[in-house]
């Protein structure tokens, strides 16, 4: 990789730290931002051994300011479940606005490439199917979901703004469903929900009949098109995901058997704006990036589930990690 120095706002998160870590095995000098908000200092916590690592513990909604010359400036703060975006909608709006409008000014004050991790629910509940960048989606501006969705198709707009205006070299990347290590046990999506049931024997909450799908990605994949993204000068928008489509119930059943668990199934109520399918087209992150997931669906799962076989249940603070199924299931069976 070309460029030198990296700030990842967001650092301390699922991707982010995945991100943060990937970038230091290739040489770069890694500046870590995050308020820790839905994140944990624990993802961060051996990469100082990997390389030069900076932990900064700070909001992206305030002003940013870091000394030194940066290269590459990678946006992934925000709440990114729905646990966690419909428990906090404020925030979730102000970081895909005002943090997107600091993180870019930091972009265009040291003349750094900049990466928006915006997000496929910008296409909503789709009329298209498979997802492509054309699609402009069918989103609900004031549903609950709205905080998320909408705070990332202005955060879309307001780098693209920046770079006709201002000339910064913006590319944003549309990532879809991923999953891997790190992810919150209690967060409320699929994966890792499914897992920590299975794992405990409980009942698999599967929301409505299970037919709504989605493309899961490993992270490992994910990761890779990223760096691939901040090596171009595309400016996107690039979906990055695996059109490798399950519907929900089978996802479920896939991990329950993986795991080796005699858990029930459990139907409970699909939530509002519950998108039906997921699948993207990743044509052009081919043509741009020449990127294409090589994880299978099976190897991504057992590899998850092998982690959360590792957790120490005792960081969690009870045997359920502050889980409950039921909390789990209203919140329906995003990944």
């Amino acid at each position: 990789m070309s460029r030198q120095r990296a700030v990842v706002v967001g650092g301390a998160g699922f991707l982010g730290s995945h991100l943060c870590e990937r970038l230091l095995l290739d040489g770069l000098e890694v500046v870590c931002l995050d308020n820790y908000l839905t994140s944990t200092p624990a993802n961060i916590s051996h990469l100082g051994e990997l390389g030069p690592f900076t932990e900064l513990r700070h909001d992206a909604t305030d002003h940013i300011d870091i000394p030194g010359n940066i290269d590459v400036v990678l946006h992934f703060a925000s709440p990114a479940s729905p646990v966690d975006y419909l428990n906090l909608p404020i925030q979730t709006l102000r970081v895909g606005a005002i943090g997107t409008q600091h993180t870019l000014d930091l972009a265009r004050e040291k003349g750094a490439r900049y990466i928006l991790a915006s997000t496929s629910e910008v296409y909503g509940d789709p009329e298209v199917h498979p997802q492509h960048e054309g699609y402009w989606g069918n989103v609900n501006p004031i549903g609950p979901r709205s905080v998320y969705d909408e705070a990332k198709r202005y955060a879309e707009a307001l780098a693209m703004a920046y770079r006709r205006t201002h000339e910064v070299n913006t590319g944003i990347v549309r990532i879809f469903n991923t999953y891997g290590p790190r992810m919150r046990c209690n967060d409320g999506r699929a994966i890792p929900t499914f897992i920590w049931q299975a794992l405990r024997g409980r009942p698999l909450t599967v929301a409505g009949d299970g037919s709504q799908t989605r493309s899961a990605c490993y992270v490992d994949d994910l990761v890779e098109a990223v760096v691939r993204m901040v090596d171009s000068d595309a400016a996107g928008p690039v979906n990055l995901g695996n059109p490798d489509e399950r519907s929900i119930l089978d996802l479920a059943e896939r991990i329950r058997g993986l795991v080796g668990s005699t858990s029930s199934i459990e139907f409970v109520p699909r939530p509002v704006d519950d998108p039906a399918i997921r699948r993207p087209d990743i044509s052009l992150a081919g043509q741009l990036l020449g990127w294409a997931p090589t994880i299978s669906l099976d190897d991504g799962l057992k590899r998850t589930i092998e982690w959360f076989r590792r957790l120490d249940e005792a960081a969690y603070g009870d045997s359920d990690g502050g889980f409950r199924a039921s909390r789990a299931g209203q919140w329906g069976n995003d990944l």
